[in-house]
């Protein structure tokens, strides 16, 4: 963003920038957690799980990228040390079950992640809607996928 453009930001621009950073290191926890998952799981359906928390990794870490483009555009730095993430995160890091095999454990593990994440995303959306529409659309196009992941998940542990 431009002088301009983050003049007619109607918020404190350091405390958005706190709140998009821990929203940037939530993305980064969640991609490894699905990654991790992703590379270690087990059992009957491993290829089709495999292939799903590889897919929602590859979306949070895209999310990741788009939050601390938008970070460096309001004139802050995104968390540059992996040992900080957990730290500036709004959640501590969900570990992932230690039996391979339990897919539905790992499906409510990144339920419960996903819902942590509608909630923060929403939280911004609220504090910027109409105050910085830019940073608004970022988030609500963020908070939409993220709904649709934990709906996702939902729908599985129903079956």
């Amino acid at each position: 963003m431009g002088k301009q453009a983050r003049a007619i930001v109607d918020l404190s621009l350091k405390d958005l920038v706190k709140d998009l950073n821990k929203a940037y290191a939530d993305e980064w926890l969640a991609f490894y957690l699905y990654w991790y998952m992703a590379q270690t799981v087990s059992g009957k359906a491993y290829e089709d799980m495999n292939e799903l928390l590889m897919k929602i990794a590859k979306e949070e870490l895209e999310h990741a990228g788009e939050v601390a483009d938008m970070i460096v555009k309001l004139g802050g730095m995104p968390v540059a040390n992996p040992m900080e993430l957990e730290k500036n995160a709004n959640a501590p890091y969900m570990m992932p079950p230690k039996n391979t095999a339990d897919i539905n454990r790992m499906i409510r593990i990144v339920t419960e992640a996903e819902a942590t994440a509608i909630e923060v995303y929403n939280k911004i959306a609220k504090k910027t809607l109409g105050k910085d529409n830019v940073t608004y659309q970022l988030v609500t196009h963020i908070l939409s996928e993220e709904v649709n992941h934990e709906e996702m998940f939902e729908n599985l542990l129903e079956r």
